[in-house]
């Protein structure tokens, strides 16, 4: 049983388990701060980072760790406080887009100095730059075999406005 606790698969993910942890408890404090929650700021990110600032429903929930009913909950919620407008789709019915608002642009401009500063300090900071480097290289590889739906939706052309038809 020593042998197979000393194994470095182990280590490689305990080590991860400990950075997420680390990272998140510093990232939540920030966002609190600004009145949004881990999953809020994840879904204006991928929003505004997104062509149109907006993805299809289901595409975010692909990018998100949020099932389909979960995304609608987050977006119905941004949707009251002004973050997000929902846009249906004028080429299929079944479908809508989740669109970051000016206030939500707005809000994310007041996390991200923070938010940046938070990454430097803790994580990008630790590492020179052939480091850093290797390692995103590596997540990208990790992250398209466990998550091969992680990036849907963003590389494919999205309605422009006068496409959509706008509910909010």
């Amino acid at each position: 049983m020593k042998n197979e606790l000393d194994d470095p698969r182990i280590t490689a993910i305990g080590l991860f388990y400990e950075v997420h942890a680390g990272l998140t408890a510093r990232f939540a404090a920030q966002f609190e701060e600004h009145g949004l929650s881990a999953v809020e700021f994840e879904v204006l990110t991928r929003l505004a980072r997104s062509p149109n600032n907006q993805l299809r429903m289901t595409d975010l929930a692909a990018q998100t760790s949020l099932s389909t009913s979960g995304v609608t909950r987050v977006v119905d919620r941004m949707e009251r406080d002004g973050l997000l407008a929902r846009r249906a789709c004028a080429t299929d019915r079944r479908s809508s887009f989740a669109v970051v608002t000016a206030a939500g642009m707005q809000r994310l401009k007041e996390v991200l100095p923070g938010h940046l500063r938070i990454i430097e300090e803790w994580f990008t900071g630790q590492l020179d730059p052939e480091s850093l480097a290797t390692l995103l290289d590596a997540l990208r590889r990790i992250r398209d075999a466990v998550h091969p739906c992680a990036t849907a939706g963003s590389s494919t052309a999205t309605p422009t406005d006068d496409e959509v038809s706008t509910s909010a």
